[in-house]
């Protein structure tokens, strides 16, 4: 935890160009930007970076085609445009995928109509993708057994992206990458509100840790508190032509269901397109859209029955899914963005995840409401020319601030590892070869990590029995990845909890030792921390009481602290 420790005292002694409050998508992307361009940024989160909303999405990186029927082309066009972006900057990460999507008998449009209105998703993604087809319902089961074709007329096949390994990974890359261009960054900071007095803002910030307080100065205070931006401009005294209304969602992680690469695609009984996702040796289902009031939810038994009902309905299964099947669940708020004087008139479910940028240029502060993953380079970007407009000089204007290592460093990299016969070693348990593993979650540093095995074997062990992650990872997450409790690194920066039963986790002959790596002599404290939290019945992360009784799932909710 030393990077913290050095970055804390480093909060309070320096001026930056840009605090933001915020390390989601939003946050991280920004920080991301303009520390790659030069800009001194300062970043803090009272929770873990990607702590809400961004560490519980679907891990689709898609161009909106659900937007089509709202007759958002614009968006959609920008979406699309930014899917294909992140396609060609992550190979490694943001893959494309087919969605094998089956309609049923009743629904409100015919397959074909569908179908046809796939082929203009494509055009507008400017056929970037592989083609749609259209598929008879013979065609979808020879395709995929398990779906259930009886009232099924039809269906299509069309391609968007996802991420191959989690959400809030993702969103980490971006604040390592923040860091290592010179931004300051802490997790587990609270803002308590800043005030403006000439030309800086002055925010008064907690250590959540420990409970003592500091300030921080800057000339440009950014907002990106994702579903709590309002809460926040509420402490700063702004006012905005923006707000959020908030729209919950779960998902299920269960065995997985089958072993094509696939997204399976359905229309919910709600109308909403509702997925089966491969996650891995897991599939996520899901999911919910429920509107909701504030951004502190959890798991409901309602919400698991209507995943479990429409999922039962759509699929052949040996047999059913029942709640014994669940390894996690996720649940998180959607903030979608509207006008500050609208009544949310507009049909809920027909609102979309859109950004938008509130600007008050005399007291220097922006916030950013809604977003999502696919949009985070225009949005870092976006962040950049508000920043500049404010006065703040940005030196490296024209540096690439986003994307994977130069091809050479990577082609480096897999001839060592192949000179090693690295993949050799692959745990049984992973989802995929080592190599490829470690460059797309460490780009760069993987390099240093086969140095490591090189020196000492050992590195290449798998340490968490039934995971796939090394010791020479936990090692790397010790030294880069600020892990300050054992969560962070468990849920976020790997997805061991996402895919490894509690019970499983903890009877682990290796996950003491990996946290005597993590947090030395406060090993034991913190694998208690964790486990305490994940069996308190009154805790936000345990499902309702009525189903807590008799589902062994780890239940993760949102919470930004």
């Amino acid at each position: 935890m030393q990077l913290r420790q050095n970055n804390l005292r480093k909060l309070s002694d320096r001026a930056y160009d840009v605090l933001i409050v915020g390390g989601g998508i939003n946050g991280a992307a920004s920080a991301a930007a303009l520390a790659g361009k030069g800009v001194r940024v300062a970043l803090i989160d009272r929770g873990d970076f990607a702590g809400s909303t961004s560490m519980h999405s679907s891990n689709l990186v898609w161009g909106g085609i659900k937007y089509m029927e709202s007759y958002d082309f614009a968006l959609v066009r920008k979406l699309c445009k930014s899917r294909n972006h992140l396609i060609k900057s992550y190979p490694s990460t943001v893959q494309e995928i087919r969605f094998l999507t089956t309609v049923g008998e009743g629904f409100r449009y015919h397959p074909r109509y569908l179908w046809a209105g796939s082929w203009l998703y494509w055009l507008m993604g400017s056929g970037f993708t592989r083609m749609p087809r259209f598929l008879s319902p013979s065609r979808i089961k020879a395709m995929e057994e398990i779906i259930n074709t009886e009232e099924c007329v039809g269906g299509f096949e069309y391609s968007d992206a996802y991420l191959h390994d989690n959400d809030a990974r993702f969103v980490f890359n971006f604040i390592r990458s923040a860091i290592d261009h010179g931004a300051v960054v802490a997790n587990y900071v609270e803002s308590l509100g800043a005030r403006r007095e000439g030309d800086e803002w002055i925010t008064k910030a907690r250590n959540v840790m420990d409970g003592t307080t500091f300030e921080i100065r800057s000339k440009v205070l950014i907002n990106a508190a994702g579903p709590s931006v309002d809460e926040h401009n509420a402490l700063t005294g702004q006012h905005t032509s923006h707000r959020h209304v908030y729209s919950k969602g779960i998902h299920l992680i269960v065995p997985r269901l089958t072993r094509n690469k696939r997204v399976l695609a359905f229309f919910a009984d709600d109308g909403r397109l509702f997925f089966v996702i491969p996650m891995g040796r897991r599939t996520c289902i899901g999911t919910t859209d429920t509107r909701v009031d504030g951004p502190d939810v959890h798991v409901t038994d309602d919400d698991i029955r209507f995943v479990l009902d429409n999922i039962n309905k759509r699929l052949s299964l040996d047999r059913p899914l029942g709640k014994a099947d669940i390894i996690a669940t996720r649940c998180g708020v959607r903030p979608l963005v509207v006008e500050s004087n609208s009544g949310g008139g507009r049909d809920f479910l027909q609102l979309s995840r859109k950004h938008a940028i509130d600007k008050d240029d005399a007291a220097a502060h922006l916030s950013i409401y809604g977003g999502k993953l696919t949009d985070c380079l225009n949005v870092g970007n976006e962040i950049v020319e508000a920043v500049h407009r404010f006065g703040v000089n940005i030196p490296y204007p024209s540096y690439h601030w986003y994307g994977e290592p130069p091809r050479q460093v990577r082609d480096e990299f897999f001839h060592q590892a192949r000179l090693m016969d690295l993949d050799s070693q692959t745990s049984d348990e992973a989802s995929e070869v080592l190599s490829t593993r470690l460059w797309r979650r460490y780009g760069t540093r993987a390099l240093e990590m086969l140095e490591e095995i090189r020196e000492d074997p050992r590195q290449a062990e798998v340490l968490i029995e039934g995971t796939e992650y090394l010791r020479c990872e936990i090692h790397q997450a010790e030294r880069r990845e600020m892990i300050t409790k054992l969560e962070d690194f468990l849920r976020r920066r790997s997805k061991i909890a996402q895919v490894v039963r509690p019970e499983d986790i903890r009877r682990s002959p290796g996950l003491m030792e990996a946290c005597e790596i993590l947090f030395g002599g406060l090993a034991r404290d913190k694998l208690e921390e964790y486990f305490a939290a994940r069996h308190e019945p009154s805790a936000p992360e345990s499902l309702s009481i009525g189903s807590h009784a008799d589902n062994p799932a780890h239940s993760e909710t949102l919470r930004w602290e």
